[in-house]
């Protein structure tokens, strides 16, 4: 994840950027920078590579302004250069972005058509002359931004300084986080309280839509609609060794609100998003000639898997073997000739996971995992490593670990298609915009998340709770059974729709809901049909479907109606509600959310 540090100072501000800037090392990034309004204009520092490099341009040409913004980036659009790290800047306007401006190809179009010259690769510099252009037409500087939040399309965060302006700076937020930081004639922006630690336990984290104007004398936030609002300032308990919790009552809720964010950066390290390509890394093996990918994970990086069989068979045409590892350890199964291993961890050090990877290694098969711990045992023995940025994951449900090797999946499923000659440049571009949109969409869903508040409180009185889902929703339907069933201590179970009528049927009666997992896709007609079952068994019906209800064709006890999606991406966006239902409901329970009873976040022995 990209990190944005600001500071409004009564001294010198460039030391202290980088020193915040360090303390958000652990989310990764390739390159660093910081802005400074120096005597009325702006000066900025940019280095590729780590921040020792930036700290040895700043000893060189050292900045002295009091007000300045700083970055560290991971590279989404354009190659990690000096030339695209931020902050981005014209002679008016210096920014700091972290998420996807989804629409900055058009807006590229429309202000070079106006006489811009753009110099970067990236989607943020689209930001730059969009708030240039606006004070170009006479604007003062707040109602510019005001204006220019309002053409954005994306999740986002951003941070802003304008030349002239030595006490403004202008913080937005969609769908990424940021926290505002209160000092004594000083203010403090972040991606999150760890970088500000130091300087102010004193926090005011911004919400969905958000944006905020900051003086040294304090900070005015106005909601999506222009309204001005009061946020609550909290006392934070962030250290700066420690990942903090930041305005959420647990790391998992906080790590389903980093979705969108950690996504987007999972996407920008396998897709050429400024061109709407897929851009794969070199697993050193030719694509076309792999024969079959066998797939090998545990619990809810096998669900990852399985919904990665789905899109690998429908968008490659490649067959996909897929079986939990503590299984497919003891098969002795037979692997192919040009076969792909593909491994799925979230630690990269599950015990079932690496004894499969060696049983296949020393079956000739080609080695690649996908893992958030590049240093890890999975990592080190594959020859090839899909990493998902996700960052630290605390909470021992996985959720966003889980969502970014969605991600990757898809990326990679999309790569072997084209690969293969089964997509061509056109289906290319349709699925990798379709997966440039999931953060946004994620995002959305996130800001009404009052819905599994109430829904929660219902579902907690149940001793048995059932999932169904057909197709790519099946793993979905799976996942969210688990996810209820570890953190809420509730038993539930996941079945493929048309499965319900072979055995599970029997156990539907008034008192077990039954929650349906069903974009409105080709299957959905199918879905409905099993669906009908239920409710003439007389089960609570929790639809979660972007369809009209009138489809259905029978009452329900609940419709949660998540955005609609292109077929690819529905279990990205799917599994956010079934997420959060878990989430709400141990939370009215009383459970310990982020450390569920008898399970470990690594299981590191058989």
């Amino acid at each position: 994840m990209c990190g944005i540090v600001g500071i409004l100072g009564s001294k010198p501000v460039a030391t202290d950027l980088v020193d915040a800037l360090r303390r958000l090392e652990y989310r990764g990034y390739d390159s660093a920078g910081i802005a400074t309004v120096e005597n009325g204009h702006l000066e900025r520092r940019r280095a590729e590579g780590k921040l020792r490099n930036l700290e040895s341009r700043l000893l060189s040409e050292p900045l002295t302004g009091r007000t300045g913004i700083g970055h560290t980036r991971w590279a989404t659009h354009g190659r990690p250069t000096e030339r695209n790290a931020h902050p981005h800047m014209s002679a008016k306007v210096s920014v700091v972005h972290n998420g996807i401006i989804e629409n900055f190809r058009e807006l590229k179009a429309e202000l070079t058509a106006k006489g811009h010259s753009f110099e970067t690769d990236t989607d943020t510099e689209a930001v730059v002359h969009l708030v240039s252009d606006e004070l170009d037409q006479g604007r003062r500087p707040i109602d510019a931004v005001r204006a220019a939040l309002g053409k954005l399309k994306g999740a986002f965060a951003l941070g802003i300084i304008f030349a002239g302006e030595d006490d403004l700076m202008i913080a937005a937020r969609q769908g990424s986080p940021l926290a505002i930081g209160h000092g004594r004639g000083e203010m403090y922006l972040g991606s999150d309280a760890i970088a500000l630690a130091p300087f102010t336990d004193a926090i005011t984290y911004l919400e969905e839509g958000d944006w905020a104007v900051m003086r040294r004398s304090g900070v005015e936030v106005f909601d999506r609609a222009g309204e001005c609002v009061t946020r609550p300032l909290v006392k934070s308990v962030a250290s700066s060794l420690l990942v903090d919790k930041g305005n959420h009552r647990h790391f998992m809720a906080k790590e389903i609100h980093e979705q969108p964010d950690v996504i987007s950066h999972t996407l920008s390290n396998y897709l050429d998003m400024a061109n709407a390509r897929v851009a794969f890394p070199d697993l050193g093996v030719d694509l076309a000639k792999i024969s079959r990918v066998t797939i090998s994970a545990c619990g809810t990086a096998y669900y990852a898997g399985l919904v990665g069989k789905y899109w690998i068979e429908r968008y490659a045409r490649l067959p996909v073997e897929i079986d939990v590892a503590s299984e497919a350890r003891y098969r002795e199964a037979p692997l192919p000739d040009s076969g792909l291993a593909l491994f799925v961890s979230q630690s990269g050090e599950t015990a079932d996971t690496l004894a499969t990877l060696r049983y296949a290694r020393a079956n000739g098969q080609r080695i690649a995992s996908i893992v958030n711990v590049r240093t890890s045992t999975i990592a080190r023995e594959s020859d090839a490593v899909l990493p998902t940025l996700a960052g630290p994951e605390i909470g021992v449900a996985s959720t966003k670990a889980f969502t970014c090797q969605l991600a990757a999946l898809a990326c990679l499923a999309i790569a072997l298609g084209k690969a293969r000659g089964v997509i061509s440049e056109a289906q290319e571009q349709e699925l990798v915009t379709a997966l440039v949109e999931v953060p946004r969409l994620i995002s959305s869903m996130l800001h009404n998340e009052e819905q599994f508040v109430e829904l929660a409180q219902a579902l907690s009185k149940a001793r048995d709770v059932l999932y169904l889902g057909r197709g790519s929703s099946y793993p979905i339907a799976l996942e969210g059974a688990l996810k209820l069933k570890e953190i809420s201590y509730i038993h539930a179970e996941g079945y493929a729709a048309g499965e319900l009528k072979h055995g599970p049927i029997a156990l539907i009666d008034e008192n077990v809901p039954v929650i349906v997992v069903a974009p409105e896709d080709d299957l959905l007609e199918k879905t409905v049909s099993n669906v009908q079952e239920v409710a003439a068994r007389g089960g609570q019906i929790i639809l979660i479907s972007n369809a009209n209800p009138e489809k259905i064709g029978c009452a329900l006890a609940a419709h949660i109606v998540p955005p609609t999606a292109h077929p690819l991406t529905n279990p990205l966006i799917y599994a956010v509600p079934v997420q959060l239902l878990a989430y709400h409901t141990a939370v009215f329970m009383g459970t310990d959310v982020d450390q569920p009873r008898n399970l470990a976040k690594s299981v590191t022995v058989e």
